[in-house]
């Protein structure tokens, strides 16, 4: 099963969550005591901000996607299939810590260009570093908008 998939499938099961939510809180609206209108506040504001989060993050997946369908049109799309990889699948620590390299050397040689920075995070997830490799993908989303 595909990534894109997996995240349609479980935004359609948080879309039936923040469903069943959204009539809880009205259920408590109803009830019209102070206590109950209190938590049916909190429990509409659960759905708002998961939503928020959902949509966030699916745009960050889109955007991320239309940036890639145009590196690959330039033949520029990282190619890792020739590094070592461990019997998991996964690429060999110390070979995706070479691979980094060579890409960290790259954006050091052209920081604005959003296609290096591309690189960089597709090389920080292969070196299981998540939270920057989202950082770097947002630098270069934000380069190649602007």
């Amino acid at each position: 099963m595909s990534a894109r998939t997996v995240s349609i499938i479980l935004t359609a099961v948080l879309i039936v969550y923040f469903v069943l939510l959204g009539g809880r809180a009205v259920a408590l609206f109803r009830d019209g005591s102070p206590l109950a209108v209190a938590f049916g506040v909190g429990v509409l504001l659960l759905p708002v901000v998961g939503a928020w989060v959902v949509w966030a993050t699916l745009r960050f997946g889109l955007r991320t996607e239309v940036l890639a369908r145009r590196l690959d049109a330039e033949g520029g799309l990282p190619d890792t299939s020739a590094l070592p990889r461990l019997p998991s699948g996964r690429v060999d620590r110390a070979a995706a810590d070479a691979w980094f390299e060579d890409r960290r050397a790259e954006v050091e040689a052209a920081p604005d260009d959003w296609r290096g920075w591309y690189r960089l995070a597709h090389a920080y997830d292969l070196a299981g570093d998540r939270t920057r490799a989202r950082a770097a993908m947002r630098k270069a989303l934000d380069l190649a908008s602007g």
